[in-house]
């Protein structure tokens, strides 16, 4: 029986046909983490993915598997493995072998060669300018919109704090009339403590004013007759 000599050159080709490139491979987990579907998920089908937040996914996912932030790579490498975009609303991107639940498939899909005829190269680089611009208006438009939803939440709370602070100062304004209210009392009745003078239907009666009367009307008397008897006895 003959045998059959496998080179190194043909084990590498095998070994590079059957094992699915590592962008291929990251790309399929970011898809298949549940925990990111808000940002990127399966479509209901299940034959293509949807990035639904662009912006977040270029910040938050990207660098974490792909060591850059740059959603118009992203979406060129996409482009050379064959990936189209089907949806004109959202980032939908199709491939008939990356599907949901079929990962060995992803081995069969192959990069693009770069093509020799330059009207076609000319092309390709215009759809990715395209993909750029379509890439960073999406991007600026997702952060313009987050700045504005975040400027709302902060000139709501302001208008609460607002209200609170004014609220405060009432109660304070409140609370220094009752401390005066409270001492002007405490004043007047450590007044009445200390006069000794009698009361007549709650009103304090004037003796000492009433004294002097007296004593002068006495004085006055005792004068008018001192003069009268001293008239006599002339």
């Amino acid at each position: 029986m003959e045998g059959v000599v496998i080179s190194e050159k043909g084990l590498l080709e095998c070994g590079r046909k059957c094992t699915p490139s590592p962008f291929l491979l990251k790309t399929y987990m970011l898809v298949e983490d549940l925990a990111t579907d808000d940002v990127i998920s399966w479509n209901e089908e299940g034959t293509a993915f949807v990035v639904w937040q662009p912006a977040e996914f270029a910040r938050d996912l990207l660098p974490t598997l792909f060591k850059h932030s740059n959603f118009s790579s992203f979406v060129r490498q996409l482009n050379t493995y064959g990936f189209r975009k089907v949806a004109t609303n959202r980032w939908e991107f199709c491939n008939e072998k990356f599907k949901k639940g079929e990962r060995e498939l992803l081995s069969e899909i192959r990069r693009r060669r770069a093509w020799n005829n330059n009207k076609q190269h000319h092309t390709v680089q215009n759809q990715d300018s395209d993909e750029d611009q379509r890439s960073s208006s999406t991007s600026s438009s997702s952060g313009y919109i987050n700045l504005v939803d975040e400027n709302k939440r902060l000139k709501k709370e302001n208008a609460v704090l607002n209200s609170e602070l004014t609220s405060m100062k009432w109660k304070c304004k409140e609370l220094v009339d009752l401390v005066s209210i409270y001492n002007q009392k405490k004043e007047e009745d450590e007044a009445n403590e200390n006069d000794k003078r009698p009361m007549l239907f709650g009103v304090r009666l004037d003796v000492q004013q009433g004294d002097r009367r007296i004593k002068r009307n006495r004085a006055e008397i005792g004068e008018n007759a001192s003069i009268l008897l001293s008239q006599s006895c002339k």
